[in-house]
């Protein structure tokens, strides 16, 4: 390590350099990864034609499957409009409300998805249609409109349909006899006695359902069975049963149930190839589809053609997990077996340059050790396991007073004072990194206070280097911590001599309301008494000038009483102790009002207290400043006829809840707002308004103890706001 700095320049290596293998290693890889991926291709070609079987024998047998399960759920769906075809069998004609009832009982929300509804449409001519109306209306019923207008000469209105949704009630009334399509299915279901669907149409005409689909139609006959032949069947239909089917749901209730995903898209060959459902995969397919099959299905009087198509051929690949397996693992054994092959052409040319890198690494190590230490601030020395210097740099030999090469060999403890003097300062490499304070006398006799820091560090080879010891000069920095300790007593020292003589002052303080509540008052109390009985006793001894006299004193000392007892209740708010507890101002507000109201009945005051108002406080003395506030404005309100008083909650942010109070009194001039709570300070006669001028003062003081604040605006003559803050919460009072 002391070596380095002498050794010879290097050229440096580039530690980003890529080793390169030998130009054979590469061609047998290639031809290792060659051999490789082309056998694993002939298997996965395989494989893949095995797939494709599988694949087209499983999509014929979904598509005969999805056949199978629409003609059954079709099936289903007739077996529920036979049912409604049964209940008329048993009654004449149900009521709406036994209609009702039985569509309730189907629950077709959960059973029947693609069921729209379940209606009746009886078969009318022009008289039986005006009888309906009729009856409709003597039932007390809104009458019973046909869509579209006009007379024909037949009709088949919807009479039922249920269950009772917007769109099926806005359908009640539409006449499926005047179209055609609804015409031709409803004609052949009555002359076959069969279910019969229409083609492809619109579900509900001049209705919200807006929905492509199907009409299927079971007629109603009446008298007695059988009805051999049509014109016997004609002549006792009553009308059809009929339910609106959204094929769109219907075709998708069935697809959920199949395990793969495959499209199908149904047309009507007898309406010349008119679409049932479009398909819902055609936009989301990309490419020709692997498998197509078409069926046939003959149902309800239609032939449909079911054309089935798969998944388009890339997505064999991605949705077979075998196919992809082996493809994958096939190509990643290839690579892998390439990639070994190459790595062992690249390990020599590898660990050459490694080794070239390492030592080029030590070497710059060195550098930025030797570097570090010769110019470092901090005094360093290295030493041996004796405690001997075996190097050190410019700054410490300028801590110790000397020069570098005069102190290697030297003991580094030498020249401390008091403390161990033993090698290393009592320390051992072991301990891990130890920092202790010592006592330095330069060489020219001047102490100095270092701090020392050990730490363990190597040499090289053969060479006795255990530690390195980092010195720091800190005199200066513990004068300025003793210079720190002295203030920090003397401002010490000053807080307990303040809060002494504060103790004093409350004691004053105490002593002085004492005086007033016994002192002042005694010879008070004299002066009432002996005036009292000099008017009561000698009053028609005295003229009414000296009546006039005696009660002016009277009134003064009634006066002055009344400012004693303020200045004790001044006292009381700054010295009684504060009980924090979550207050309820609503309610104390409103309390206070019913007080003033009872104390005043013939006045009429409209006072709005906004609800729910909450804060943090001592309950007696937010008590007493709301008091001071709300009387307040109750006195100054006294001249209007229509007084007004509110409290509400400010707009204030923070830990601090805003509030106001606010009135259409007397108000005041803005240049007087400095004077408001000074105590015994006025802003109106005693004859205006009495008072002693001591509850704003009161109310800024309670206030204040909350750590809050309060302020006043106002206009003479346009009424007063006071805005004033208190905590949200104890944890704002503890901040």
């Amino acid at each position: 390590m002391l070596n380095a700095m002498n050794s010879p320049a290097h050229p440096p290596l580039d530690a980003d350099k890529e080793p390169r293998a030998p130009i054979r290693g590469y061609l047998l890889s290639g031809l290792v990864l060659l051999a490789s991926l082309l056998l694993v291709f002939l298997y996965w070609r395989n494989a893949q034609r095995n797939e494709l079987r599988a694949a087209h024998a499983e999509f014929v047998a979904e598509a005969e499957g999805i056949t199978k399960l629409l003609r059954q759920r079709l099936l289903n769906y007739e077996l529920v409009i036979r049912g409604g075809v049964s209940l008329f069998a048993s009654l004449e004609r149900p009521s709406p409300e036994q209609w009702k009832d039985y569509v309730d009982g189907l629950n077709i929300d959960k059973h029947f998805p693609a069921l729209a509804g379940l209606g009746f449409a009886p078969y009318l001519d022009h008289a039986q249609l005006l009888a309906l109306q009729a009856s409709s209306q003597a039932n007390g019923k809104p009458g019973f409109t046909i869509r579209p207008a006009g007379v024909r000469q037949r009709y088949g209105p919807m009479l039922y349909l249920q269950p009772t949704i917007p769109s099926n009630v806005e359908a009640i009334g539409f006449d499926m006899y005047s179209e055609t399509a609804r015409r031709t299915a409803m004609n052949a279901a009555a002359k076959s006695s069969m279910a019969r669907m229409t083609e492809p149409l619109r579900l509900m005409p001049g209705t919200r359902w807006t929905a492509p689909g199907l009409m299927l139609y079971v007629p109603v006959y009446g008298g007695e069975p059988p009805h051999r032949t049509v014109a016997e069947r004609l002549s006792a239909l009553q009308g059809w049963v009929c339910m609106p089917l959204d094929t769109r749901a219907l075709l998708e209730e069935i697809l959920r149930t199949t395990p793969r995903p495959i499209e199908i898209s149904i047309v009507d060959a007898a309406k010349g190839g008119l679409s049932v459902y479009p398909g819902a995969l055609s936009a989301e397919r990309e490419g020709r589809p692997l498998f197509e099959r078409t069926t046939e299905l003959d149902i309800y009087g239609r032939h449909w053609l079911l054309h089935f198509s798969s998944q388009a051929q890339g997505g064999l690949l991605a949705g077979s997990s075998g196919l992809l397996a082996v493809l994958i693992v096939g190509v990643i054994a290839s690579l892998l077996l390439s990639g070994i092959t190459l790595a062992l052409a690249r390990t020599e040319a590898t660990a050459q340059l490694r080794a070239a890198q390492m030592s080029e690494s030590y070497r710059r190590s060195e550098l930025r050790f030797r570097n570090a230490m010769r110019y470092s601030a901090s005094g360093k020395a290295l030493l041996d396991h004796h405690g001997t210097i075996v190097e050190a740099n410019p700054s410490l030999a300028a801590i110790l007073g000397s020069t570098p090469e005069l102190l290697v060999g030297e003991p580094f403890t030498r020249r401390f004072v008091g403390g161990r003097d033993e090698a290393n300062d009592g320390w051992a490499p072991g301990q891990g990194v130890r920092r202790v304070t010592r006592r330095l006398r330069r060489a020219d006799g001047e102490l100095r206070d270092l701090q020392l820091t050990y730490a363990p560090v190597s040499g090289n080879i053969g060479q006795d280097v255990t530690s390195l010891v980092e010195v720091e000069d800190v005199t200066e920095r513990l004068r300025a911590q003793a210079q720190e300790q002295a203030l920090n007593r003397l401002l010490e020292a000053r807080v307990a001599m303040r809060t002494r003589e504060l103790t004093h002052a409350n004691q004053e303080l105490e002593s002085f309301a004492y005086s007033v509540s016994h002192d002042l008052r005694t010879p008070l109390r004299s002066i009432e008494g002996f005036s009292r009985l000099l008017a009561e006793r000698y009053g028609d001894r005295i003229d009414a000038e000296g009546r006039d006299y005696l009660t002016r004193v009277r009134n003064a000392t009634s006066r002055m009483d009344g400012l004693i007892d303020a200045l004790l209740r001044m006292s009381r708010v700054s010295r009684s102790p504060l009980t924090w507890a979550p207050l309820d101002l609503s309610a104390i507000a409103a309390d206070l009002v019913r007080e003033l109201r009872e104390s005043e009945p013939q006045r009429e005051v409209r006072v709005e207290i906004e609800p729910g108002l909450h804060a943090v406080g001592d309950a007696a003395l937010v008590r007493n400043l709301l008091q001071n506030l709300l009387d307040n404005a109750w006195k100054f309100t006294g001249g209007r006829d229509q007084a007004r008083i509110a409290f509400g909650k400010g707009p204030g942010q923070g830990e601090q809840a805003e509030f106001f109070i606010r009135d259409n009194g007397a108000g005041f001039s803005p240049e007087y707002a400095g004077k408001l709570f000074r105590p015994f300070q006025r802003l109106h006669s005693q004859q205006e308004f009495p008072g002693y001028g001591i509850g704003l003062a009161s109310v800024r003081r309670i206030i204040e103890r909350h750590g809050g604040s309060i302020r006043a605006e106002s206009r003479l003559g346009e009424g007063v706001t006071f805005w004033f803050t208190l905590p949200r919460s104890a944890e704002d009072t503890e901040a």
